[in-house]
């Protein structure tokens, strides 16, 4: 399959070469930020009990998630402000617009959140054609206040919690876009290919898939079990076996956001960068 896999972007090459798990770098950061030392190790003993608790990744991730959405729930979807909260949706939105979402399309949403890019999805989309699934009923209660907020009722939006990713309960080729931000950064490889493996089935044969993570150039690694740091090609070749056509977006990486993004598809895909 002749899916371009440029790479070219502006990120750091020190910075994606890095191994965020291995000793030399924690010390490294600790010694720049001595300030995050503190929030660092009680984030990791809150983690190692639950992972005690929870032995599979789905529940140990949902467990993260009820315990950061009760402390705020847009810092439990990534945004340390709301201002970035505001922007990192806008970003999503403006790019599947530029890249041809339309009003009549039916969208899936994975790992919706709190409906940070949701809500403009919602509003642009005809009313019912948005669906939103998160494994975190804590979350999904804070996107059906979004929708509240914005007036966004009449649109009939769908909010769905999921215990995997076989998208079992979906219909087959229904959508014709499917997103998933700040998802498969924080999932393990069998999440993922789970995830691959069923994804083609409810995409239109013209429709796509896109999903962000985070980059690595150097050894494939994680950190506390909730950040995962991955190769592009590690990404690709899985979509692949899973016949599936996939592309590295250069064009997401001129945007100012540190994950990078593949589109995956069952038809070939159109080099547009």
């Amino acid at each position: 399959m002749p899916e371009n896999t440029s790479q070219s972007s502006p990120k750091s090459t020190k910075k994606l070469a890095s191994n965020r798990s291995g000793l030399g770098h924690k010390i490294t950061y600790a010694l720049r930020h001595p300030g995050r030392v503190a929030p660092y190790l009680r984030r990791s003993g809150r983690d190692t009990w639950l992972r005690w608790k929870h032995r599979d990744h789905v529940s140990y991730y949902r467990a993260v998630m009820a315990s950061d959405t009760r402390r705020s729930p847009e810092r439990a979807v990534g945004a340390r402000t709301h201002e970035r909260w505001l922007a990192l949706g806008q970003m999503q939105f403006d790019y599947l617009v530029e890249h041809g979402l339309r009003p009549e399309h039916r969208m899936l949403d994975i790992g919706c959140g709190n409906l940070r890019g949701g809500w403009r999805f919602i509003h642009h989309l005809d009313s019912g054609n948005y669906y939103g699934i998160d494994i975190s009923p804590d979350i999904l209660i804070h996107a059906k206040k979004t929708v509240a907020e914005r007036a966004l009722q009449e649109k009939l939006p769908h909010l769905t919690i999921t215990g995997d990713l076989t998208l079992d309960f979906l219909p087959d080729e229904h959508f014709d876009v499917i997103h998933a931000h700040s998802v498969f950064s924080h999932s393990p490889l069998h999440v993922i290919d789970e995830c691959l493996t069923h994804v083609g089935r409810v995409l239109t044969p013209n429709g796509f898939f896109d999903f962000t993570f985070d980059r690595t150039e150097g050894t494939e690694h994680q950190v506390l079990s909730e950040d995962f740091y991955y190769r592009t090609e590690t990404l690709l070749d899985l979509a692949r076996q899973r016949g599936l056509h996939a592309r590295f977006m250069t064009d997401w990486e001129k945007r100012p956001h540190g994950q990078s993004k593949i589109r995956v598809s069952r038809s070939p895909l159109p080099d547009t960068d």
